[in-house]
């Protein structure tokens, strides 16, 4: 199973999050702090990050920067509560989705397994065996079996969730996809979820393939309605 690095400050909710979880079959370290948690970064070198919000050290958001300013890995938020502007922050700090505490183990291993097959080869959207290999739109080079996206042949460090959304959109140009689609078929969430994840996401994935995040040529929004990939 996965490695999975769980950055809490709750003593009782770390030990309780790493029983259910290495039960499940997962492979856990627990780090206390922010700082502990970078550290364990290198040596411990998880799969996917477990990460609270309210540390003692720094806040969950710095950590959330400063991983995003390396690696790729997946990142789920746990929050004690769902406010908004948390929830909110967390996911443009570069999260790929949040957990509210206390969660049960299934809807932990859920949310787990669902953003590791983000980050996994063969999910590039509604059709990908019908697409090439390498495709063209623009000045964007999408490599769906490698997970690689460049621009002007420079590769992008995509995020998974940013990945998925966009090797899911591109995959049929013009196409419009709801808020509630994109969350069923991205982050997997098969409830009514939470628009947030997408709206947040689509913002980031904007600074990295945009020209101008504010005339988007690529991940444009059709009000009223949702996103779709061009027309170019």
């Amino acid at each position: 199973m996965s490695r999975v690095l769980l950055i809490e400050d709750d003593r009782a909710v770390r030990e309780g999050v790493t029983l259910t979880l290495r039960r499940r079959g997962h492979e856990v370290e627990g780090a206390p702090t922010g700082e502990a948690g970078l550290a364990a970064m290198e040596t411990f070198r998880p799969d996917l990050v477990l990460l609270d919000l309210m540390l003692p050290d720094k806040s969950g958001f710095e950590v959330c920067r400063r991983i995003r300013a390396t690696q790729q890995i997946p990142i789920i938020m746990l929050t004690a509560r769902g406010d908004d502007i948390d929830v909110v922050l967390g996911l443009e700090a570069g999260a790929d989705d949040y957990i509210v505490k206390p969660a049960r183990g299934e809807v932990l291993e859920a949310r787990i397994r669902a953003v590791l097959r983000r980050a996994a080869p063969g999910d590039g959207g509604p059709d990908p065996a019908a697409a090439q290999p390498v495709e063209t739109h623009g000045d964007l080079a999408i490599d769906r079996k490698g997970l690689l996206v460049a621009k002007h042949g420079q590769d992008l460090a995509l995020a998974p969730s940013e990945m998925k959304l966009l090797l899911y959109l591109s995959a049929t140009p013009g196409r419009v996809f709801s808020r509630q689609q994109l969350l069923e078929h991205v982050w997997e969430h098969s409830y009514h979820g939470d628009a947030r994840l997408v709206d947040a996401c689509v913002m980031r994935l904007r600074t990295k393939v945009e020209d101008s995040s504010r005339s988007p040529r690529y991940i444009q929004t059709v009000r009223g309605f949702g996103y779709r990939f061009g027309p170019l």
